[in-house]
């Protein structure tokens, strides 16, 4: 944990960054009105990637951020990982959320002093004002956040490298909340409507495990073992945030609305304790940029109002996209988080390390004493023994969950051979 004894506070959740939370959603009554404005005013044609940002500013993930960084608050975050605010003190910021433009807008929009934000169809997302534009130094931008800049990081390569050469910031006032019509919107909790559900459920603690994967009884083993040492501690209802990822992430990662499949199993099988635990979904794309990354992973989880954040090897790390190894060394992720300014409110929880135990048949946390007893299961093998409808040892995955992956690569070889056939000249 970080430094300095946990104190426990009964009654109220931890406070948002900057001591509130900021969305920036237009007034209902004030929305025509602003949609004239809007119809006005230069447009800007924001891509899947920027309107998932939009999401993560508008309910207030990155409070105390107004809208897309202007340059001051950019290179802070570039250069310092954490923001300077008005009372002088600092909030961690790690990941830049910013909003590029080509010469060709930048020319376009001219010296007005706000821009309308449109969707793929020109519908308006939200107004953008008192802006600045500024430059987009996209080799700078990607050797700061991931150390390096080897071709093949995946939202680099996505979302930087092809982007405008150009900046944007300023203040967003967003028309209405994002949804994405797929069946998922339920599940995407603010962090407003998350720290309501906290305390209709009277927790004194709430813990956050972020995940990108789909869970298995290690995991579920990590999670309930936290749940008592909360306990021991003297909390009387520490609540479990489950929060799977849900912006951008890359080709071969499990898509989202299978792992929430995967997930719902894993509590109708009584896995995770329903009543204890809140489902819900974080919009943020993913950077794949490890202890980088992870600060900010951290950082929105404080403003939904979780005063604990499980952390685990390798933390928001991927491999080298170019040598045979791992981009960052594994246990750096949470090393930096027990000491990242900012973040020195957030309780850090190292993940112990779990395995198949042979002789329980389930998954247990690794004795080194015994460590012929234990197998690891690598999210390769994971792969491998799904995508062959082979079953995993008894107790890796609760059944209800295994089904759902096993369906899952099923229906992706079925796309695959559907693809394959249509290229084939009969």
């Amino acid at each position: 944990m970080n430094s300095g004894s946990t104190r426990i506070h009964s009654g109220s959740l931890i406070q948002p960054d900057g001591g509130k939370l900021i969305e920036l959603f237009i007034e209902e009554s004030q929305r025509e009105l602003k949609r004239e404005e809007a119809n006005k005013l230069p447009q800007i044609k924001v891509n899947k990637i920027d309107i998932e940002w939009v999401h993560v500013l508008s309910e207030g993930w990155a409070s105390p951020l107004k809208g897309f960084m202007r340059e001051n608050e950019y290179l802070q975050t570039l250069h310092f990982n954490c923001i300077r605010i008005d009372d002088g003190s600092f909030v961690n910021m790690s990941v830049p959320i910013v909003l590029a433009i080509d010469d060709l807008t930048k020319d376009e929009i001219g010296g007005v002093t706000s821009v309308a934000l449109v969707d793929d169809e020109n519908n308006p997302i939200s107004i953008l004002s008192d802006i600045e534009i500024y430059k987009h130094n996209k080799e700078e931008r990607i050797a700061r956040t991931w150390g390096t800049i080897a071709p093949g990081l995946p939202y680099a390569d996505e979302a930087i490298t092809h982007a405008g050469n150009w900046l944007i910031g300023g203040d967003l006032e967003v028309f209405e909340p994002i949804k994405y019509h797929d069946g998922l919107d339920s599940f995407r909790l603010s962090p407003a409507e998350l720290r309501d559900e906290f305390t209709r459920r009277n927790a004194d603690a709430v813990f956050a495990f972020q995940l990108r994967n789909p869970v298995h009884n290690g995991h579920a083993l990590l999670m309930n073992d936290t749940r008592r040492r909360l306990l021991e501690m003297g909390y009387k209802n520490p609540v479990l945030l489950l929060h799977p990822l849900g912006g951008y992430t890359k080709e071969d990662d499990v898509p989202l609305h299978w792992r929430m499949k995967q997930h719902e199993k894993v509590l109708e099988d009584g896995v995770l304790d329903p009543e204890t635990t809140v489902l819900s979904i974080f919009p943020s794309p993913m950077h794949y940029a490890g202890p980088t990354e992870v600060q900010w992973h951290a950082k929105a989880r404080i403003n939904a109002g979780a005063n604990f954040y499980i952390v685990g090897r390798d933390p928001a790390g991927m491999a080298h996209p170019l040598e045979k190894r791992d981009l960052y060394d594994a246990d750096h992720g949470k090393k930096v988080l027990s000491m990242a300014p900012g973040l020195e409110r957030l309780n850090i929880l190292p993940f112990k390390v779990a395995a198949y135990d042979k002789t329980k048949n389930g998954m247990a946390f690794f004795d080194p004493s015994r460590p012929q007893d234990f197998i690891f299961i690598s999210g390769t093998k994971m792969r491998t023994l799904a995508k062959n409808k082979e079953s995993p040892p008894d107790g890796f995955m609760c059944p209800g969950g295994w089904k759902v992956l096993v369906e899952y690569y099923d229906n992706l070889d079925q796309d695959e051979n559907d693809s394959v056939s249509e290229r084939v000249p009969v």
